[in-house]
């Protein structure tokens, strides 16, 4: 799993690419946190899920845990073209009502 960030005025944007379960899940939540940590004064934190070529119930827990993240800071955060797979297990597990897609 490859984590990238860039901040665009006051948002920041994590783009996760590769395959998202227990083996990557430890090293892309440290990548991710580091992020977040380093911009804590952005309006909103976007997700990008474009280029997650697998996900299971382990990336339910990793955005669960960003988004618990995010709510401390105050930031809400937004998720962002998940394939159709993600998409449907993200729908399956109402993450949406948490978590929303950015538009």
């Amino acid at each position: 799993m490859t984590v990238t960030g860039y901040r665009r005025d006051k948002m920041l944007y994590i783009n996760l690419a590769g395959e998202m379960d227990e083996c990557s899940a430890q090293d892309a939540r440290a990548k991710c946190d580091k992020l977040i940590e380093e911009n804590v004064n952005v309006n909103r934190i976007v997700i990008n899920l474009s280029e997650v070529a697998f996900m299971d119930s382990t990336g339910i827990g990793f955005l669960i845990g960003r988004y618990k993240k995010a709510s401390r800071l105050s930031v809400p955060l937004y998720i962002e073209n998940p394939n159709f797979a993600a998409d449907k297990i993200l729908n399956l597990s109402g993450i949406y009502s948490l978590i929303p897609k950015a538009e």
